[in-house]
């Protein structure tokens, strides 16, 4: 088998790092799992044991890799890891989108994936200028949930546009024309929920994009973290009863 790289965007695999980010991997995209990598110091833990017979059952090669394991990680107690085929997903054109517009930090994005799974966005655009979605940092923050979503990275805006004319755009923006509520009551099926970069948000020229919505808040801060804003977003917009659909 080849020598495993340290990761970087130019390879076409990543890790997939954590006991439980690799069952969810295991759950969602078992086919994209090409090696169980192994720390000995977790050999006989429950979770890992169950990887190895998953891994087992699946043709999946297993080997001892604790250097490997603390480079990705920069920890000493990473027990297990995946390595997997980068790949790539269409978003479905009948149900709610998510996009992320220029996010810079993987944590962010990868706490923003956990929520979406947890609030029912499945499908996810992201826009460059980004980060690495593959980033094994973007994936630990997500826990797998990275791998139960549709995700596609966008060179632009404009290029998702390009293929998601019909739907409802909500930008979410500071100055944004009316507040969260009133767009989820009025929003159908077929929405997408649009969020910018946590240092600069959505450049204006998102205002003419569809109904750009605010987050209520208190005047005693700026403005809330991405994830916790798309996260309050998201929730919102599944669990507000409808006007029409």
């Amino acid at each position: 088998m080849p020598k495993l790289e340290a990761y970087s965007k130019k390879l076409d695999y990543s890790y997939c790092l954590g006991v439980f980010p690799c069952h969810a991997l295991l759950d969602a995209k078992p086919e994209m799992a090409v090696r169980l990598l192994l720390h000995p110091q977790g050999v006989g833990n429950e979770g890992v044991e169950k990887l190895r017979e998953r891994c087992a059952a699946l043709g999946i090669r297993e080997e001892m890799a604790e250097r490997v394991l603390k480079r990705e990680s920069k920890k000493d107690n990473c027990f297990a890891a995946i390595v997997f085929k980068k790949y790539d997903c269409g978003l479905s054109p009948d149900d709610a989108h998510a996009v992320f517009c220029q996010i810079s930090d993987g944590g962010n994005l990868g706490t923003a994936c956990r929520a979406a799974v947890g609030f029912g966005y499945k499908n996810l655009a992201v826009i460059r200028p980004c980060v690495d979605v593959f980033d094994p940092h973007v994936l630990r923050a997500s826990m797998g949930a990275f791998f139960r979503l549709n995700t596609h990275v966008f060179n632009s805006f404009d290029e998702y546009l390009a293929l998601n004319k019909d739907r409802e755009m909500y930008p979410f923006m500071l100055d944004g024309a009316i507040p969260l509520n009133a767009a989820a009551e009025n929003a159908n099926k077929k929405h997408t929920l649009i969020f910018g970069n946590e240092a600069s948000g959505l450049p204006a020229v998102f205002q003419t994009y569809g109904q750009s919505v605010k987050i209520p808040q208190s005047d005693e801060i700026d403005s809330l973290n991405l994830a916790v804003a798309a996260s309050i977003a998201m929730y919102t917009f599944q669990n507000t009863p409808r006007i029409r659909r």
